[in-house]
């Protein structure tokens, strides 16, 4: 089954009430995993990976996708500041599940 995050969590996680609609949120999400997915070159999976091409949705994983839907969110306008250190925690947490 392909990865997904609960709606609830990521409001919680990014502190986000109300000033961002569902359906932006979800894109937000949507494509912060498929980010992972590129990033890492595997598709993310719930439950345990049935091949090499596959890759668990960890705590680590996890925390990197909410990292990229806060900033998102954070930094709706094309003027928005992006902070290096955002790309270096993400990029830090899936350091160890690139494939190279």
């Amino acid at each position: 089954m392909v990865a997904a995050l609960d709606l609830a969590l990521v409001r919680e996680q990014c502190r986000i009430v109300d000033e961002v609609s569902d359906p932006l949120l979800q894109s937000y999400v949507d494509a912060a995993l498929a980010h992972v997915q590129m990033h890492c070159d595997r598709t993310l999976v719930e439950g345990e990976p049935s091949s090499e091409d596959e890759m668990a949705l960890t705590a680590d994983v996890r925390q990197a996708v909410l990292l990229l839907v806060g900033s998102w969110a954070e930094n709706r306008s094309a003027l928005g500041e992006v902070t290096a250190e955002i790309a270096l925690g993400v990029s830090r947490l899936l350091w160890y599940r690139k494939r190279f």
